[in-house]
């Protein structure tokens, strides 16, 4: 499944980045942009109720902190993050991450990065950011835990 989360959902859009689902935003929509990544397969993701008028595949959001409308969204659509998509997706552009060429990545990344995470670096291809499964990756993780978020191994 592809979604577009409208303005008001960043955070949400986020994080269902981070759980690995393709989901578009951005902080504002021209008119008609909307309609037209819906009409390209995507579900909308919005707690804006007047923009879901006609689309029977909306997924309205009631909830307003991020935890809460993870929990909402996987109980709607009946879904559980797989946990081997966890961290494949560029948080910022949303395409999948690359397996990052150590050369570049030691020239891109702190070095004491490169030599804890050797082989385990990604990159994307888009931005040209770099991930790895530092610190913060465990604090997500434990994040989401605290909220709750269904998993499936």
């Amino acid at each position: 499944m592809k979604f577009v989360a409208d303005s008001m959902l960043g955070k949400m859009a986020t994080w269902l980045r981070i759980l690995g689902y393709d989901t578009l935003y951005q902080p504002l929509y021209a008119e008609g942009e909307l309609a037209g990544f819906i009409r390209q397969g995507r579900r909308l993701v919005t707690r804006d109720r007047s923009r879901w008028q006609g689309d029977d595949h909306a997924v309205v959001m009631d909830s307003q902190r991020v935890g809460d409308q993870l929990k909402e969204f996987f109980i709607r659509l009946e879904l559980h993050p797989v946990r081997e998509k966890w961290f494949t997706r560029c948080l910022r552009c949303n395409v999948l991450l690359d397996d990052a060429n150590e050369g570049e990545a030691q020239e891109n990344v702190p070095e004491y990065v490169f030599y804890e995470h050797r082989g385990k670096l990604k990159v994307c291809r888009l931005c040209g950011r770099y991930f790895w499964p530092g610190s913060h990756r465990q604090r997500m993780v434990k994040q989401l835990d605290l909220w709750g978020i269904p998993v499936r191994e």
